[in-house]
């Protein structure tokens, strides 16, 4: 198992300072493999050293330009620091450096959504979908932007096939009966905001529309 093998392993396991000498190694016996750049990078992001892991998948980007990777990784720190147009651009640029894998449609879908665009978002998410039908959260996200743009129906199969995946998703529920509040059948809305607060019990949205529905009957 070569170096940068080891070091996703003791990623994936949480070990990120075993996983940084292993990539370490990796780039000193092959300082122009633009992967063991992108590992490391991905090791400082994950323990919040975003500025220094942005160095790290530049330096992969200076050695092949092509390394969609690294145009994804970056995408996602600019992501969480809400530059979302910078984020838009480093997605779409993996996309078209050929990275097809559903976590890249699924956070250019997101970033679009965020610059509300979900018309556009559309077709991203339900990519990821496609390319990952056991992603929970894709499903979720994806059945959120078809209810924006008001395809109700589809949405809730998207939230009932998001709750199959992951029976505890609150907010799959609660949106769950808002469509069916919206199809003016209360008894099902309130059955599914009953459901979002057993998961949840805090969660003030299926609290609140719960109590509106009651009062209206």
């Amino acid at each position: 198992m070569d170096k940068n093998q080891i070091g996703v392993q003791y990623m994936q396991e949480g070990n990120y300072e075993e996983a940084a000498k292993a990539f370490n190694e990796a780039i000193e016996e092959n300082p122009t493999d633009p992967v063991a750049y992108i590992n490391f990078g991905n090791v400082l992001s994950a323990v919040g050293d975003d500025e220094k892991a942005i160095k790290f998948y530049q330096r992969a980007l200076e050695i092949d330009e092509n390394a969609a990777a690294a145009y994804y990784s970056i995408g996602n720190i600019m992501f969480t620091h809400d530059q979302f147009d910078e984020a838009k651009n480093m997605f779409e640029t993996a996309m078209k450096k050929g990275l097809e894998s559903a976590d890249n449609y699924f956070m250019l879908g997101l970033t679009l959504v965020q610059l509300d665009k979900n018309r556009f978002a559309l077709p991203y998410l339900q990519r990821s979908v496609e390319l990952n039908e056991e992603d929970a959260e894709a499903r979720f996200q994806y059945g959120l932007c078809l209810a924006q743009l008001e395809f109700i129906d589809e949405s809730m199969v998207q939230f009932e096939k998001c709750i199959e995946l992951d029976p505890g998703h609150s907010d799959a529920y609660y949106n769950l009966g808002v469509s069916y509040a919206f199809k003016e059948n209360s008894t099902k809305a309130i059955e599914m905001f009953n459901k979002a607060l057993e998961n949840q019990p805090d969660h003030l949205l299926a609290g609140h529309a719960k109590k509106l529905i009651e009062n209206m009957q």
